[in-house]
């Protein structure tokens, strides 16, 4: 097998050449959406399109960094804020409707613990997919292999070791479930306080008039 077929295997691989023509063509890309004017906002979601392996209505506030782009791809809506890194060795799926504050990190990329396998040069990458409506807080680091469910919320700062389910707020380092989001949570908006009555009533209409 070549490096490029192991790397795609999520087997042990080398960057050898041939990897390193695929991270050029990516860095042309990055080169031109990081030098972008910042208030060329069409501009930039099209730049983001042409390095997505997959988008769709895609923003993300450069500076944004990754290795491919092509591993990359993402559902309906989804908004990265500045300084976002994405180490896309293996692919990154993320659903419908997610937003990443700042600083947000995803790394598919490992290496062996031992000294003597690391050395070799060889290294890996292991997928990670975040589902629908998802919103991670601002330094989160998201490690090779997470899987995070649907509708969660990753408090700012946590690291994600190991998998979170759907429907939960999760923070911490490592980052663990602190409990599930409920209809309570539906009208809160910051700690204790609730949407004002002004943009409730237009939440409300946009759910077709549901009640409280």
């Amino acid at each position: 097998m070549t490096n490029k077929e192991r790397r795609d295997a999520q087997m042990a691989y080398i960057s050898d050449e041939s990897v390193f023509e695929e991270q050029k063509i990516c860095r042309k890309k990055l080169q031109k959406l990081n030098f972008m004017d910042r208030s060329d906002f069409d501009g930039i979601g099209k730049a983001i399109q042409d390095l997505f392996g997959k988008s769709e209505g895609a923003f993300v506030n450069p500076p944004f960094f990754c290795d491919y782009g092509t591993n990359i791809e993402v559902g309906k809506n989804f908004f990265a804020n500045y300084n976002c890194t994405i180490i896309d060795v293996a692919k990154v799926r993320i659903g419908d409707n997610c937003q990443f504050a700042p600083n947000v990190s995803i790394y598919t990329a490992g290496h062996p613990i031992h000294p003597v396998s690391r050395n070799s040069l060889y290294e890996y990458g292991k997928e990670v997919i975040i589902g629908d409506n998802v919103w991670i807080g601002g330094n989160t680091v998201i490690c090779p292999g997470v899987h995070v469910g649907s509708n969660t919320v990753i408090g700012a700062g946590s690291v994600v070791t190991r998998d979170i389910p759907d429907w939960c707020v999760a923070a911490g380092n490592p980052c663990r479930v602190i409990r599930k989001i409920t209809d309570d949570d539906m009208r809160k908006l910051f700690r204790d306080e609730e949407i004002d009555e002004e943009a409730w009533a237009e939440i409300v209409k946009g759910m077709g008039g549901m009640q409280e």
